[in-house]
Order: structure tokens, then C-alpha cells, then sequence
């Protein structure tokens, strides 16, 4: 895989860094946010910067800014929003569709703001349909309004919400099994970590290869 390169974003909420891992004869460009509770180091999201490049997909890993400052505590979603706008047009500079991804609140945003930003689809990691024992606090309304294909990749333990938790829509949905929030899976599992996460960017770059 091509070295990675980082760049820095000014936005009306602050500084924004993203980190690319491009591929050698690009496609496709998939943008991708981290959670709430962590960064660009999540297992998922490093995941497919390992592996889709090869597949013609060029991965942009998004630093929101609160996270670029070292702060604790995720901002607003108007705010999360409010920077991702802002990124998009480096997001786009390359000339390819673009995939707009996430994981957790990432993945939120991304849906939030895929029609307008004219995405060309939206990949939802960990798709937090609900906070942890409350269901009725549904979230699916912003995952059925993507307006462009959507795939979500979701753990099979997962407390925002298990795969058969999610209602009928134009989505496809994958499980990876006994996956928990962050796609980790107990020792007592049928499967390894690491085919938890072959699991995962398999199912990412099938989907991806007809988009365009």
C-alpha cells in the first residue's frame, strides 16, 4: 500500500486533519469519521485503510476537530455536521465519487449529511440505532434518508444496536458475529479477531466494487 499522507482542514468548528491512504489507481474515495469515544485508531476504520486500497479505493481517515484539539467530550451533532461540511471539499479534491463513512456518531453523520453533500454512498459502521437499554430513543429515521445506497456493518452484541433490532429499509446490513460496539469479539467466540475484521473489510469492498 502507497504511504500515508495528512493534511489539515480549517472549518467553522475548528481545525480538521485527514489522514490518506491512497490507492495506486483510484476509483473511488471512501471518507470516513471516527466515534465519539475515539479516533482514527479504531480497529475497523484501520482496518480498511489496510485493505481497500488495494481495491481501488482510496481511504480518508477524518479527525473531527474537538478530537484534533484534545478534548475529552464530542461536541453537538449540528457541530460534527457543521465540519464535516467543511472537509468535503478536500474530501472531493481528487475527482472521485465519494463514499461518506463513519463509525458510531461518525456513521450519523455521514447519513445526516449524505444528500446534500452529494454523496455517492454511505457506509455505517456500528450504526448506533439507539443508546445502550433504550430503545425506544430510535435513531433509524437518519439511517433510512441517506438518499444513496447505504451499507451498515454491525456487531452481532452490539448495545446501540444488534442487527435484528433494525427495522426494514433500503439498506443492506451485515453482522459480523458476536461483535460488540468496536467489532471486538471474546475469546469464547467462534471466530478470531481477525476474521471478525476480514468479515467486515470483505464485506466493504464487495459492496463498494459496483458503485461505479
Amino acid at each position: 500500500m502507497i504511504s500515508s499522507a495528512t493534511e489539515t482542514i480549517e472549518t467553522e468548528a475548528g481545525t480538521a486533519r485527514v489522514t490518506w491512504h491512497p490507492a495506486a489507481t483510484a476509483r473511488l474515495v471512501l471518507a470516513a469519521g471516527h466515534g465519539a469515544g475515539g479516533g482514527i485508531e479504531a480497529r475497523d476504520l484501520q482496518a480498511l485503510a489496510r485493505v481497500l486500497p488495494a481495491h481501488g479505493v482510496s481511504v480518508a481517515l477524518v479527525e473531527q476537530p474537538w478530537r484534533v484539539a484534545g478534548k475529552k467530550v464530542a461536541p453537538a451533532p449540528k457541530t460534527l455536521d457543521a465540519a464535516w461540511r467543511g472537509i468535503w471539499p478536500a474530501l472531493t479534491a481528487p475527482g472521485l465519487p465519494v463514499i461518506a463513512a463513519g463509525r458510531s456518531a461518525g456513521a450519523r453523520v455521514a447519513c445526516r449529511t449524505a444528500r446534500e453533500l452529494g454523496a455517492h454512498a454511505v457506509l455505517a459502521l456500528s450504526f448506533p440505532l439507539h443508546p445502550p437499554g433504550r430503545p425506544e430513543r430510535s435513531r433509524a429515521a437518519e439511517l433510512l434518508n441517506t438518499g444513496v445506497p447505504t451499507l451498515v456493518v454491525q456487531g452481532g452484541r452490539d448495545p446501540f444496536g444488534r442487527p435484528e433490532e433494525f427495522p426494514a429499509g433500503d439498506f443492506r446490513l451485515v453482522e459480523v458475529p458476536d461483535g460488540d460496539h468496536g467489532f471486538a469479539v471474546p475469546k469464547r467466540s467462534q471466530i478470531t479477531q481477525e476474521r471478525a475484521l476480514e468479515i467486515l473489510t470483505d464485506a466493504v469492498a464487495q459492496w463498494a466494487a459496483p458503485l461505479v
